[in-house]
């Protein structure tokens, strides 16, 4: 059984205060025993793709930085892997929304920078974030071979197929996701129902947990809304946190249950692989 903790954190304007704050809960989770720590998407700020301004870009550091010194002590000090999510500057003009792993003696694993960009009202990321350039590759650590994505990336089958192919034991999603305020009520419900039910599509699929941390709180008119979770690799729910409220808790994941879930069910041994070509087209007119 590996042990995971995940926070569902407010988050205020203060990148420092919001950087304290995770620094207490992951000492906290890890003192209970966790052995890898998942944070929110852009956990170190407000969400800020709620507007195009450039000074925005100001909230961006180079990886590695001052986040990946911060977080990469904390891992080595506490002893365990942690899943972070930060604005990358590469060069100036060019940002990405890049996830970081750290390793349990504080360096950096690996690296995901997001592929898949959304751009709808208050998401305007594609201001922001060039799509990643280090395609869909898990990452090794000490605790597993993590496949690591980034929000909108949740909604992709073929980003969570490509990581298991290549042998990730888990999928992660670091997010940040809300309502439309202007929506009704029936249409929220039904777009949070369509987002988690679509990432447990992804641990059915493939035969592996996956593990969704989102935000919560509201941030400039929108409701984020929480509801982190951990599936099974047949998509039961292992946890789900509260839509309104923080949450630090760890959930326990059998980690040699996907070999038998796979045995039952071969999706993997079953696969056409030789009429799928046609997947790379964007539309078959």
């Amino acid at each position: 059984m590996m042990k995971i903790g995940i926070i569902q954190q407010k988050n205020t304007v203060e990148v420092a205060d919001n950087k304290a704050r995770l620094a207490e809960k992951i000492t906290v989770l890890a003192q209970q025993g966790a052995e890898l720590v998942v944070l929110q998407e852009l956990h170190n700020s407000l969400y800020f793709c709620q507007e195009e301004n450039v000074t925005n870009f100001d909230l961006a550091e180079p990886i590695p930085g001052p986040s990946t010194t911060f977080f990469g002590e904390l891992a080595r000090k506490l002893g365990i892997v942690i899943v972070t999510s930060l604005f990358e500057r590469r060069a100036p003009g060019l940002y990405h929304n890049t996830a970081v792993v750290l390793e349990k003696d504080g360096t950096i694993a690996g690296k995901y920078r997001k592929m898949h960009i959304p751009d709808d009202p208050a998401y305007y990321e594609k201001f922001y974030f060039t799509p990643g350039d280090l395609g869909f590759h898990p990452i090794k650590t000490s605790v597993g071979i993590l496949g690591v994505l980034v929000c909108w990336d949740q909604w992709y089958p073929e980003a969570a197929r490509l990581m298991t192919l290549q042998g990730a034991e888990l999928l992660i999603y670091p997010t940040a996701i809300g309502y439309d305020p202007n929506d009704t009520p029936e249409e929220q419900e039904r777009q949070r129902m369509a987002w988690q039910t679509v990432q447990r599509g992804h641990a059915v699929a493939n035969g592996v947990p996956v593990i969704t941390v989102n935000r919560v709180g509201m941030e400039d008119g929108i409701p984020f809304w929480g509801t982190s979770f951990v599936a099974g690799p047949q998509g039961e729910l292992l946890y789900e946190a509260p839509m309104n409220q923080e949450a630090v808790t760890i959930i326990e994941v059998d980690m040699q249950r996907s070999e038998q879930v796979r045995r039952w069910w071969p999706f993997l041994r079953d696969r056409r692989i030789d009429e799928y070509g046609d997947i790379t087209q964007r539309y078959l007119d």
